[in-house]
């Protein structure tokens, strides 16, 4: 288990936990969620030991371990599938041995050595890890490829096979999805769900966290608490929590008047089908959380555009592509005012091709392509960030783009977005790809566009600042085309899709789940046309023959130490499962705790109650943790 106790933590001067007191069981899976700079990078670089606690303790188990993705971007000559066996570190260092042993003709250490590989899978490690490169959308001819081959996003999805590859007890994963198309997402969201051992992420994809997370820490105001549950479970315990604080401010606020009433007058004397049936769902449960989003610093909207011509722009027969090479052909479509479609599609097959088409950024190779003149477009994609003026200011960057604006009505649009203060007149170079992106964003607001062209317009921003741009997106009175891997986004504010696939765009006739399945299949159809990988490290004969007597004495010797470990594995997932029913116990109590009504005076007993059981199972929750904790030690030196 990860165990918290007292914790404090800070980076440099700024106070990021205090106080933290939480305990995480193994196997659980804990989504980690807060605004940016809260601390939430911090906690896993204390947890990978390259921070240190600045007052309480930190407990991980010796034995396990842990694999988290790397940030650097490698340039390596080694092959992507090498590459991402090497996350595999024992097996590596058994293959090492294997060699070493090889030229001593070492025939008894051969024979422990492939037992042991064995038993770690060795001989599927190419398989799994053509599997993961596979899902996380490499093609079967690019995993010979060298690693510095590729760029830097298709880099870190080689960072994160690695992680994935290693047989890890605890997984720390900070933003997996903001490298990933949606079709990654989707299958990187299956393999998490069947992860064996302990996992920590960090995201900000709400869909990602209601399917993978069995618990939320969130973390607030330096606290960080520990709700169980997905995230929309957490989010309405927390607009409850909110809401229920109302309540008391506003019961705390009539007695503060009473009391200065009483004061005063004594004086003187002495607060479309299933496209269309999915968003009136999300806009149900957006009303029912709206609550958790009270104290969010963004609130923005779009202003209604000058002019909504009619069709804004219209392509008849399109064909376009790099070069020789064809990305799209045969393409039609006219974009009316209100039209709202979210593009589907692998990864390469052409959707940022598309957005670029019609934000005029390429010529078409065939066809025709009528723009109203009346035509203006907001156009938001990733490189934008990289072309802001670095040596600018927020202010100044609007100052650029109107020159007759008033400054303070440009501070009062960037204060939507989350820039006030000393923020608005800070450069923009030093700004994180979120607070650059909330900038772009700003701008596209600000430009009053009847056409909206969004690639990914969601990356590196939090949970916050996506929920704003959902509720702006869905009062715009213009047409927008959207590619993104964020589901709840695509849910909240399309009305269709288009697929993006075998060099055409045609309309799909279903909804996210219909494309998970269709997504599925094209894995399935895939993998049975892919040839068969190869094992490695098979044993020699010779080895094997040199080896005959040592594996069954290694047989005999395994089998005598699980024996003698077996009673206390036992004992340990005895205490597990205590555990787990103790966290269950306290949890319903705690819920009930929760509810205002249970502090009237009528409900006094019952209170008391509650609180004694309260206490008691906390008591033995503790306990047991302790006991826990002294059998993994002993596990781990036996």
């Amino acid at each position: 288990m990860l165990k918290f106790s007292d914790l404090s933590l800070r980076r440099g001067v700024q106070l990021l936990l205090q106080d933290v007191n939480i305990t995480i069981h193994p196997k659980q899976k804990v989504g980690i969620t807060g605004g940016n700079g809260c601390g939430k990078s911090s906690l896993f670089a204390l947890i990978n030991d390259q921070l240190h606690a600045d007052s309480g303790e930190f407990f991980v188990p010796k034995s396990w371990i842990t694999a988290h993705v790397a940030q650097e971007s490698p340039s390596s000559e080694r092959s992507a599938i090498d590459y991402v066996i090497d996350g595999d570190r024992e097996l590596r260092s058994i293959e090492k041995a294997i060699d070493e042993a090889n030229e001593t003709e070492h025939g008894e250490l051969l024979g422990k050595l492939y037992t042991h590989l064995e038993e770690v899978d060795g001989y599927t490690a190419n398989s799994r890890a053509s599997q993961l490169l596979s899902g996380l959308g490499f093609l079967q001819s690019q995993i010979k490829n060298p690693v510095k081959s590729f760029s830097g996003g298709w880099r870190m999805r080689l960072n994160l096979a690695q992680a994935l590859m290693c047989r890890s007890d605890l997984l720390l994963l900070d933003e997996p999805t903001n490298h990933l198309d949606l079709d990654a997402v989707l299958w990187l969201e299956e393999w998490l769900k069947k992860y064996p051992g302990t996992l920590l992420l960090i995201s900000h994809d709400r869909d990602f966290l209601d399917s993978v997370m069995t618990h939320i820490a969130h973390i607030e105001h330096q606290k960080m608490t520990l709700y169980t549950g997905n995230y929309s479970q957490f989010e309405r315990v927390r607009a409850e929590q909110l809401s229920q604080q109302q309540v008391l401010f506003e019961r705390q606020q009539q007695e503060i008047k009473h009391i200065q009433s009483f004061i005063n007058r004594f004086k003187a004397k002495a607060t479309k089908a299933k496209q269309a049936q999915s968003r009136v769902k999300t806009l149900e449960k957006m009303e029912l959380i709206s609550q958790a989003h009270v104290d969010s610093p963004f609130h923005f909207e779009f202003h209604a555009p000058e002019k909504v011509p009619n069709p804004l722009i219209s392509l008849d027969d399109i064909k376009l592509g790099y070069g020789e090479t064809t990305i799209l052909e045969h393409v039609h479509i006219n974009l009316q005012p209100g039209s709202r479609i979210g593009l589907l599609g692998h990864n390469g097959a052409g959707k940022s091709t598309f957005i670029k088409l019609l934000a005029d950024e390429l010529n078409i190779k065939s066809g025709r392509v009528e723009r109203s003149s009346e035509l203006r477009i907001g156009y938001f994609a990733q490189h934008q960030l990289e072309q802001l003026h670095p040596e600018d200011t927020p202010i100044e960057h609007f100052q650029r783009l109107d020159k007759r604006a008033s400054e303070q009505s440009l501070r009062n649009h960037l204060g939507g977005f989350g820039f006030s203060g000393d923020k608005v007149e800070s450069k923009i170079a030093p700004f994180s790809g979120g607070e650059k992106a909330r900038l772009v964003f700003a701008t596209l607001v600000y430009q009053k566009p009847n056409l909206l062209l969004l690639d990914e317009p969601t990356n590196h921003l939090d949970l916050d600042m996506r929920h704003a741009i959902s509720l702006a997106l869905q009062d715009f009175e213009g047409a927008m085309v959207i590619v993104s891997h964020d589901r709840h986004l695509l849910r909240s504010v399309t009305d269709e899709f288009y697929l993006v696939a075998d060099q055409k765009v045609d309309v799909f006739k279903g909804d996210l789940d219909d494309y998970r399945n269709w997504v599925t299949e094209q894995k399935r159809i895939e993998t049975q046309a892919a040839p068969e990988t190869e094992q490695v490290n098979k044993p020699s004969l010779k080895n094997i023959q040199n080896s005959s007597i040592s594996k069954k004495d290694q047989k005999r010797l395994d089998a005598e130490k699980r024996k003698r470990l077996q009673p206390l594995k036992n004992k340990l997932s005895k205490l597990e499962k205590e555990m787990d029913n103790f966290s269950q116990e306290k949890e319903k109590l705690e819920e009930l705790l929760a509810d205002s009504e249970i502090y009237e005076e009528a409900n006094k007993e019952q209170l008391k109650e509650l609180l004694q059981k309260q206490a008691k199972i906390t008591q033995s929750l503790d306990e047991t943790e302790e006991q826990w904790m002294v059998l993994s030690e002993e596990l781990e030196e036996a």
